[in-house]
């Protein structure tokens, strides 16, 4: 008779049939309930693997999530191989799961002119002692899809990573771009150097046919449109 393993732990399984791996390579929604409770627990009994295990948890609750949620530390204690740690480990989980459904989804703030974007930074740079860059990433219906701090300090060419911009652009899947800096000193005169940024930035950007929208500088109460002045 063929011995049984000495363990069902998911980092001994065949890189195809790893939870973690599948979701690594093919995607969350590529993984089953059970697949995705098994990444919780991370190794099952010595009887069953860790899938094996949540697929019978998930069998007693009608395979409803929901239903899984309202058992207590002690009832999912019950299933061999789950102990406190594990037991807790899930409860947390779907927890998460079922506060994240009551929140109303974020609504992204849509860019309409220069004024949306003061709105939008001058809170965040418009008071520092410092100077802040920001690059905010835009999606096709110029919405907000996220903003960075590029660099802090003196701004200079050289601190600008054209590369790590467009990278972000691509991952985050923004169509345009809109650059954001500080002056602490109040002056809203664009300098040679934020000059060639916005030009450096621009010509790169447009490869990928990603448009830079504008180039503001943001002070405690006013600010400087690059694309307002038509010098963007």
């Amino acid at each position: 008779m063929q011995e049984k393993p000495s363990s069902f732990s998911i980092k001994n399984w065949s890189q195809d049939d790893q939870p973690r791996e599948k979701l690594l390579y093919k995607g969350k929604a590529a993984l089953s309930d059970a697949e995705l409770v098994a990444i919780l627990i991370g190794s099952g009994n010595k009887d069953e693997s860790a899938v094996a295990l949540c697929k019978r948890i998930l069998a007693s609750v009608d395979n409803n999530l929901s239903e899984l949620g309202k058992l207590s530390i002690k009832q999912l204690m019950e299933f061999k191989g789950i102990g406190e740690a594990k037991a807790i480990t899930i409860a947390a989980a779907l927890e998460l799961g079922r506060r994240r459904r009551g929140e109303e989804a974020l609504e992204k703030k849509k860019i309409t002119s220069s004024m949306s974007v003061f709105e939008l930074m001058q809170p965040i740079i418009g008071e520092l002692h410092h100077e802040e860059f920001w690059i905010i990433y835009l999606n096709n219906s110029n919405k907000v899809i996220q903003k960075n701090q590029l660099s802090k300090g003196g701004i200079t060419g050289t601190l600008v990573d054209v590369r790590l911009v467009l990278k972000n652009a691509l991952q985050v899947g923004a169509t345009s771009l809109i650059l954001a800096h500080n002056h602490p000193s109040g002056t809203l005169k664009p300098s040679e150097a934020d000059k060639q940024i916005t030009a450096k930035l621009k010509n790169a950007a447009q490869s990928l046919d990603i448009k830079v929208l504008d180039h503001l500088i943001i002070t405690e109460k006013a600010y400087f449109s690059f694309a307002d002045e038509t010098i963007l």
